[in-house]
């Protein structure tokens, strides 16, 4: 008991000399990109704010992680965009957000949160990469003054064919607006100056905050003192009034009817749970105390908020690095900053909604901009290009096949080309032989790798067979951990074979098997 009055004391303590002003900080990074977020997944922005009060609220009652905010993620824009489209409602879309919790959560609770060491870290920066590549893209009709985010439909592909938007084109011939470039641009000059100049002058106010408000003034100021110039209602953010009355809930009856919606369902747990994973493991770095998060509690906590998310017409949740490492320069110590920034989202939505329509689209457009180009900036390239063959091409190959099909199956793909370099190396690597020569005779030593498997039959196979009459070979496998039995089977065959060639055949290692003859 005396231990539990001292960890809440702690706790309080944190929250009064820490965790309170960190909670301010990740709350007015957090705040943009959540109305950013539900606007470029074409949802309402209602969406992307019950999103960040979930993740805010929730995930900090199940998480043993400190330092990680939760919230919607701009990596799944693209993805809950193509869904909607796909699935054709907004309510179906909801239900597969709700039924990728449920998935997460089975694979906290059987303890699978490694599987993503199983994904090779340049497919895993490919996929980021090409995310940020589609972020990019879908926010340049909005920075030039169009209002319907869905301009570019699905994946690069249509970029480039102008599938779909063709069709759009001409309306955004007419819909360019002048005020909306130039306040985007103003907006960015703002967030690259702020970045640069002023957070380390005011640590409390973030940059993504002093670009909302300055983009947001000087929109408002023109339709003041310019009324024949300001910007159209269509490209300012809008929340109803009565936010809670236009709640849309999950369509169950798409459950067993619709076989897109566990697809969708699939793929939003995998990507969601690749960025939560990474994000939790990038800030626990971070955490000067060294605590190490729980991977599969923090699973089990991603799909409860996930679940709940869906449920009440939200975005997908996930660990966020932006909001995280936000939350540790700002001397975040426990999770009470996460919980309490939620809080104060809540109560934006609830006190601030006259204030929040104030916001062009064509700032939060800005925002998005920077996050995509955060996720795939050319030094990132550069280094993996520098990394050699093996890093780049599976690399290169995941950012293609995702933009001319779609995430899941792009992914696929670069796994399946690492996997194609893998057999390469194995298969290169079964084992090395050295040559010499005591007078007229040969020596030859094959010294087996440390794993030997079925890959390498032939190659050693050929070799066996290629080696001359009246020569001494000494085939070593003492320091091999693994020697497939297909391997030793192709030794024991050759035992045979070398008295008929006359080679003296010495083994170190190698145990003997039975083979069997196929007739």
């Amino acid at each position: 008991m005396y231990s539990g009055k001292r960890r809440l004391k702690y706790y309080l303590l944190s929250f009064q000399k820490h965790d309170f002003r960190a909670s301010i900080t990740v709350f007015f990074v957090a705040l943009p990109l959540c109305l950013g977020v539900a606007l470029a997944s074409g949802t309402p922005v209602y969406s992307g704010l019950a999103a960040g009060v979930i993740g805010g609220v929730i995930i900090p009652l199940f998480s043993r992680s400190e330092l990680s905010v939760s919230g919607p993620a701009a990596g799944l824009t693209a993805i809950c965009a193509g869904a909607i489209a796909e699935l054709g409602s907004l309510e179906v879309f909801f239900l597969a957000v709700a039924i990728s919790g449920l998935l997460q959560i089975l694979l906290g609770v059987f303890k699978l949160g490694g599987f993503t060491h199983f994904i090779p870290s340049s497919v895993i920066k490919g996929m980021l990469a090409a995310i940020g590549v589609i972020l990019i893209s879908k926010q340049v009709p909005l920075l030039l003054g169009y209002n319907k985010p869905d301009f570019w439909r699905n994946e690069l592909f249509n970029i480039i064919t102008f599938d779909h938007a063709f069709q759009n084109m001409e309306s955004l011939i007419d819909q360019i607006n002048p005020l909306s470039i130039g306040i985007g641009l103003m907006s960015l000059g703002v967030l690259l100056a702020w970045k640069k100049y002023m957070s380390g002058i005011l640590p409390l106010v973030p940059a993504s905050f002093a670009t909302v408000l300055a983009g947001s003034v000087a929109a408002w100021l023109v339709s003041i003192y310019f009324p024949a110039y300001q910007l159209d209602q269509s490209q300012l953010v809008n929340i109803p009034h009565d936010v809670f009355a236009q709640i849309q809930f999950p369509d169950w009856h798409a459950l067993l009817g619709n076989r897109l919606v566990w697809k969708t369902a699939l793929v939003i747990a995998l990507v969601a749970t690749l960025e939560t994973l990474l994000s939790v493991e990038a800030i626990d770095k971070l955490d000067p105390y060294n605590r190490i998060t729980p991977k599969n509690r923090e699973l089990v906590a991603q799909g409860i908020a996930n679940f709940s998310s869906g449920m009440v017409g939200g975005l997908p949740v996930t660990a966020v690095i932006v909001r995280s490492s936000a939350n540790a320069e700002a001397g975040g110590k426990t999770s009470l900053s996460a919980f309490a920034h939620g809080i104060w989202l809540a109560a934006a939505v609830v006190f601030a909604i006259p204030l929040l329509n104030h916001i062009p689209y064509c700032v939060l457009a800005v925002l998005l901009i920077r996050t995509g180009y955060n996720l795939a900036k050319p030094r990132m390239l550069v280094s993996v290009y520098r990394q050699g063959n093996e890093q780049f091409m599976p690399f290169i190959v995941t950012i293609g096949a995702i933009l001319f099909t779609d995430l899941l199956i792009g992914v696929l793909i670069g796994i399946g080309y690492s996997i194609y370099f893998l057999i390469k190396h194995t298969y290169r690597a079964g084992f090395v032989v050295e040559e010499k020569m005591e007078g007229h005779i040969k020596h030859i030593t094959i010294k087996l790798a440390m794993n030997v498997s079925f890959l390498n039959k032939r190659r050693l196979s050929e070799l066996l067979d290629q080696l001359p009459d009246y020569s001494v070979v000494e085939i070593k496998g003492a320091d091999s951990v693994y020697i497939d039995h297909d391997i030793l089977e192709i030794i024991q065959s050759f035992r045979a074979k070398a008295k008929s060639k006359h080679i003296e055949l010495h083994t170190e290692g190698i145990r003997e098997v039975q083979t069997i003859e196929v007739h």
